[in-house]
C-alpha cells in the first residue's frame, strides 16, 4: 500500500533530503508532490518554505474479512453438476462447417512485403563543425579552466552530434544535466542563427544521456508497476521535455497505463495514470464489486 508523508525545509531538495534520512529510502523509492514552492520573501519578511508531499510503499496488512468471503464463494459452485448435460455432443456435429471458411482464408493470404525504409546520414561539412568548435572552446573558456576539454563531433540523420570528454566534465554536466542542457541550447541557437535549414546539435559529456535515458526508462517502468499494483495515478518530479519525452515513449505500450503531462515549466511533470484496456473492464468491475462485499 502507498503511504505518504509531507516535509517542508527552505529548499525543495532540502525537504526531500529530510523525507528520505526518515524513512531510510532511496530517491528512486518515492513520488514527490510539490504542495508549496519556497518564498525568499522581502529582506526575510514574508518568506515561505517548500512543503513537498512524499509518498513510499508499505507493506500491505493482512486481510481476514477475506478468508471467509473465499469460502462462501465455494457455496455457489454446488450447482455446477447440473450443467453436464448431454447437449454437449451436439456442438460436435458443427466441426465440418468451420474447415470450409478456414481453407479458403489460407489460400487468399498472402504475406505482407515490408519495405526497408533507408535513412542518410547528411554531411553538414568541415564549416558548421568548425563553427561548433570555436564557439564550445570560446564558451568553456569563459566559464573556467577547461582547456583540457576534447570535443568530438560526427554527422548524425538530422544534425551534428557533439560529445565533451576530459577533466572537469562533471560540473559540465550540472545538476541533472541542466548546465549540460544550457551549452546544447547556446550552441543550437549560434549554428542555426544565419542557417535557411535548421540543423539539430546535440551535445552530451562522456555518455550522460544515454546513462540518464536508460534512468528514466527503468524509474517509469518501476512506477507504471505500481500504478498497476494499487490502480492509482502516480505523479514524478518535475522533468524538462526531452526527459518527459522519454517517460511517454517507454510507456506508450504498456497495457493499463497511460501518461500525460501537467502544470506550467519549470516544473512540469508526467502523470502515470492507470486506464484498463478493454479487454480488463470487466475483470475490474468484478474485482470493484469484490471489494463492496468483502
Amino acid at each position: 500500500m502507498i503511504k505518504y508523508i509531507e516535509k517542508s525545509a527552505k529548499t525543495q531538495e532540502q525537504a526531500l533530503a529530510l523525507a528520505l534520512e526518515e524513512l531510510g529510502l532511496e530517491r528512486d523509492d518515492v513520488t514527490v508532490e510539490v504542495l508549496e514552492l519556497p518564498k525568499s520573501g522581502f529582506l526575510g519578511i514574508g518568506s515561505s518554505p517548500a512543503v513537498l508531499k512524499i509518498g513510499y510503499e508499505a507493506p500491505d496488512e493482512p486481510e481476514e474479512p477475506s478468508l471467509e468471503v473465499k469460502k462462501e464463494s465455494v457455496k455457489p459452485e454446488v450447482p455446477a453438476p447440473q450443467a453436464k448435460k448431454t447437449e454437449e455432443p451436439k456442438k460436435e456435429k458443427k466441426p465440418a462447417q468451420r474447415k470450409e471458411p478456414k481453407q479458403e482464408k489460407v489460400v487468399t493470404e498472402k504475406p505482407p512485403v515490408k519495405e526497408e525504409v533507408k535513412r542518410e546520414i547528411m554531411d553538414f561539412g568541415d564549416d558548421t563543425k568548425n563553427h561548433i568548435a570555436r564557439f564550445l572552446e570560446g564558451l568553456l573558456d569563459r566559464m573556467g579552466n577547461y582547456k583540457d576539454i576534447d570535443i568530438k563531433m560526427e554527422d548524425t540523420e538530422r544534425g551534428v552530434a557533439v560529445t565533451l570528454s576530459g577533466k572537469g566534465i562533471g560540473s559540465i554536466i550540472g545538476h541533472r544535466g541542466e548546465t549540460l542542457d544550457a551549452i546544447q541550447h547556446l550552441t543550437s541557437f549560434v549554428v542555426n542563427n544565419d542557417v535557411e535549414e535548421r540543423i539539430r546539435v546535440t551535445v552530451d559529456a562522456e555518455g550522460y544521456r544515454k546513462k540518464r535515458e536508460q534512468s528514466l526508462i527503468n524509474l517509469a517502468q518501476k512506477m507504471a508497476d505500481k500504478v498497476k499494483k494499487y490502480k492509482r495515478s502516480m505523479t514524478l518530479e518535475p522533468m524538462n521535455s526531452y526527459e518527459r519525452h522519454i517517460i511517454h515513449t517507454a510507456l506508450q505500450d504498456v497495457p493499463d497505463v497511460s501518461t500525460v503531462s501537467t502544470g506550467n515549466e519549470p516544473v512540469r511533470r508526467v502523470v502515470v495514470m492507470y486506464k484498463p484496456s478493454q479487454d480488463r473492464v470487466e475483470e475490474v468491475e468484478e474485482e470493484e464489486n469484490y471489494r463492496e462485499w468483502s
